[in-house]
């Protein structure tokens, strides 16, 4: 290439295999921040539910809204297709508290407010951005947490509640990760769609880290599970 000629874009595959391998630095140190240390004496698996509950319901509401104000067939599909995939989530988590004791009907996540991350995302508004941060890098974090969580739920001798996660729960969102990289590859081919995609997986990232630590100061609130 000739000085002053301006490198072409990334094909939709390159920039896709780039972005997931920053985002696996960013998702190996959010594992181990999530895991670091002993848990609190008062942490329990039903408390961890409870948070696992508030992101169901975030996950389902925004894949629900962007499915509202996508254009591309293929894209408004995959959140129709997450938008029942977290509610089910939601109502299985809801099903284990009451197994647990816990009168779940009385839960409303809302209670508090949608988390800093759900506003973020819902003004997304780029296909591109939209796929990254939300299938392709939300849900690559939920399956981090998981795994951390399901290695807390066998700790404390809760089988039931780890295979809810191991044989249900993870593979959905494996597949919605999955699913994000696919359309990622076709959707982020411009040197522009590339960028917004990019910022936001970085901003992404770095909420649900703020908001990790924070629970983790503020509540003692480690091992939480994703969405």
């Amino acid at each position: 290439m000739s000085q002053g000629q301006i490198a072409p874009a990334l094909t939709g595959e390159e920039f896709t295999a780039s972005l997931a391998e920053e985002n696996r630095v960013a998702l190996d140190r959010l594992g181990k921040l999530s895991a670091a240390g002993e848990p609190m004496p008062d942490l329990s698996v039903e408390r961890l539910l409870r948070v696992a509950l508030k992101n169901e319901l975030e996950a389902s509401e925004l894949a629900a809204i962007w499915m509202s104000t996508t254009s591309e067939l293929d894209v408004k599909l995959a959140f129709a297709r997450q938008t029942g995939d977290e509610a089910r989530h939601y109502r299985l988590i809801v099903d284990r508290l009451k197994t647990l004791g816990v009168d779940a009907d009385k839960i409303d996540p809302r209670e508090n407010g949608y988390s800093p991350l759900f506003e973020y995302l819902r003004a997304l508004q780029s296909t591109a951005a939209r796929v990254a941060a939300g299938q392709f890098t939300r849900e690559g974090i939920a399956l981090v947490r998981n795994e951390c969580f399901i290695d807390f739920c066998e700790a404390v001798g809760d089988v039931e509640t780890a295979a809810l996660y191991r044989e249900v729960i993870q593979p959905d969102e494996k597949h919605h990760h999955e699913l994000g990289r696919r359309l990622l590859e076709l959707y982020a081919t411009t040197d522009n769609e590339q960028q917004v995609a990019r910022q936001a997986a970085q901003r992404t990232l770095e909420l649900a880290e703020e908001i990790q630590e924070m629970a983790r100061l503020k509540t003692g609130i480690s091992r939480a599970p994703g969405c």
